[in-house]
């Protein structure tokens, strides 16, 4: 890119700030109606609630903030390439994105989109295509060098479904061809991908995985999503849990993400999960129980109550096998016994003050709310935010400092 073409991207920043969202949600609408094959790649119900028109919306507000060094979005590159990667995004489909990318910034922008403006984004979005490009080619071939490996789709079957709470149920998932599955780091999620009738169109999902790497198989524990006002009932949520039984074959994606454990420290470790956040924590858990490792580890949780808490159980006989474990439940209203390790309310990390210690790390998973909320006081606690790690399922548009 010259100069001036940087300078013309920057440009735009005052106008993405203001109209962001409403210039990728009509670039949304225009390339699933001019493209509809596309909307077997795109999440409807994230379309429905605009989480992903915010999501690219941000992702291009920063690309053009820091179009002169791009290379300091390293860390969101990598996020927006696993997922790329899990949703088998390929190379040509770039070239469909920035056809209508740049036509629905022309549309939009109207007389203010000059030829040369145009020109000027083109030029960037071939430079971050390149970039992102790159940087899943790596991931793909990686993925295909494990043992057990695959690219794009492999068919599992469901060998075992078990209910964990009212609404969390747990899929035992083994490859169809009787091979190996690949390893993964703990922490990282796979996509399953099913025939929505209502839709006409497959749906493709992450799911994090709950269990250690085994070689064998992959389990995921998914939450019914039975809907609100604001989003609707969960299209894969509910064939997972109605429709989809013990010997049914569904298509699964290699895992992929990279909010993970580091499995060479042995610093503590203190968990914070809200809901069906747990689960890529269960992951975490059983490989540190299971390496016999001494990491420090501290278990908070929090959900609605007893009748929705998952894996309860599961995480008591994991503490019972480690030798240095806490674990701290928060109910918004106790409705068991009362004991030492339960409160009632939301987290609240000021009633388990003495888990936050300096040299720990920290994860934390659950709503975007929830990060913030328990991230700004860690912060306020004196830990260094390199030490903090989180992930926000869903389209990533949470941005903390």
């Amino acid at each position: 890119m010259t100069n001036e073409q940087k300078e013309l991207v920057r440009g735009t920043v005052p106008v993405l700030k203001e109209h962001g969202v409403a210039l990728t949600t009509y670039f949304y609408n225009r390339m699933l109606t001019q493209n509809p094959e596309l909307k077997n790649v795109f999440n409807s119900a994230n379309q429905h609630t605009g989480a992903q028109p915010t999501a690219l919306a941000m992702s291009v507000l920063a690309y053009a903030e820091h179009i002169d060094n791009p290379a300091v979005l390293g860390y969101a590159v990598n996020k927006i390439a696993n997922k790329h990667v899990s949703l088998d995004i390929r190379p040509e489909q770039y070239a469909i994105v920035g056809k209508h990318l740049l036509a629905s910034i022309s549309e939009v922008l109207g007389e203010a989109a000059s030829a040369e403006l145009i020109d000027a984004w083109a030029a960037a979005y071939n430079q971050l295509a390149k970039i992102m490009i790159g940087v899943e080619a790596d991931l793909y071939s990686g993925s295909v060098a494990k043992e057990g490996g695959w690219s794009s789709w492999r068919p599992f079957v469901v060998q075992r479904k078990e209910h964990e709470s009212e609404e969390i149920t747990s899929f035992y998932l083994y490859p169809c061809d009787g091979g190996k599955v690949a390893d993964f780091l703990p922490g990282q999620y796979i996509t399953v991908r099913l025939y929505v009738p209502e839709l006409k169109v497959l749906q493709p999902r992450q799911y994090s995985i709950s269990c250690a790497p085994n070689g064998e198989y992959y389990r995921i524990s998914v939450k019914r999503e039975r809907g609100t006002e604001e989003r609707p009932a969960g299209f894969v949520s509910n064939l997972l849990h109605n429709k989809i039984q013990e010997g049914d074959v569904i298509e699964v994606a290699p895992p992929a993400g990279d909010f993970t454990l580091d499995m060479d420290k042995n610093t503590p470790v203190v968990f914070i999960s809200g809901g069906v956040g747990l689960t890529p924590f269960m992951s975490m858990l059983e490989y540190v129980t299971q390496s016999g490792k001494s990491r420090p580890i501290t278990w908070i949780h929090g959900c609605r109550g007893y009748a929705v808490h998952a894996f309860k159980n599961r995480v008591t006989e994991l503490s019972s096998q480690h030798t240095s474990m806490s674990i701290h439940n928060f109910y918004d209203k106790l409705d068991q016994e009362t004991q030492d390790n339960y409160y009632e309310g939301y987290v609240d990390l000021e009633k388990v003050k003495d888990a936050i210690v300096p040299n720990a790390d920290y994860y934390i998973c659950g709503p975007g709310l929830f990060i913030k909320k328990h991230f700004d006081y860690l912060r306020l606690q004196g830990v260094n935010p390199q030490a903090i790690h989180f992930e926000e399922f869903g389209p990533a548009i949470l941005v903390v400092e």
